[in-house]
């Protein structure tokens, strides 16, 4: 979970920070396999969160839509989205640092856990957390990204306008 952290809080030195970071690992050895950031202000992709990105980057590494054997770790509780993808990519465990609700705190979020997605799918997967969760929702608190969220808010409003 550190490693992850640490590799999305590295965001806050560039122009667009992020508090959404995941990585995925071999489930045995821990050997990483892909890590990856949102990237849906830069992409102009609302699909573009760090679990998505990770799962399509990890299939695309391996050259197979399973990750069956593999470990994802994100700093934020999948929303349902990400979990669904992670599901359907057969990841075995996810394992998350803050929540939902923490991230609500800050950004939209849409309120269903990823234990309850879990909860009510055909395909099984251990969803453990949260993990060091004050130390990944310091990553929604941090003052670049406190700036960051402003100008997203800002942004959607003006949107709304047009």
């Amino acid at each position: 979970m550190r490693e992850v952290y640490e590799f999305t809080a590295r965001t806050f030195t560039g122009v667009r920070p992020t508090p959404f970071g995941a990585l995925i690992v071999e489930s045995k050895t821990g050997t990483l396999l892909v890590r990856a950031t949102n990237a849906v202000m830069r992409e102009n992709d609302p699909s573009c969160h760090a679990e998505l990105r990770a799962v399509r980057l990890g299939c695309k590494k391996l050259q197979r839509q399973s990750l069956a054997g593999y470990t994802m770790y994100s700093t934020c509780e999948p929303c349902p989205m990400c979990m669904g993808n992670a599901l359907w990519a057969r990841v075995d465990r996810v394992v998350y640092g803050a929540t939902i609700a923490d991230a609500n705190r800050q950004c939209l979020q849409i309120q269903i856990s990823a234990k309850e997605v879990t909860r009510r799918s055909d395909m099984k997967c251990v969803v453990e957390g949260p993990v060091l969760r004050e130390l990944c929702n310091s990553l929604f608190t941090h003052p670049a990204m406190r700036k960051a969220f402003r100008v997203w808010s800002t942004r959607k409003s003006m949107l709304a306008r047009h």
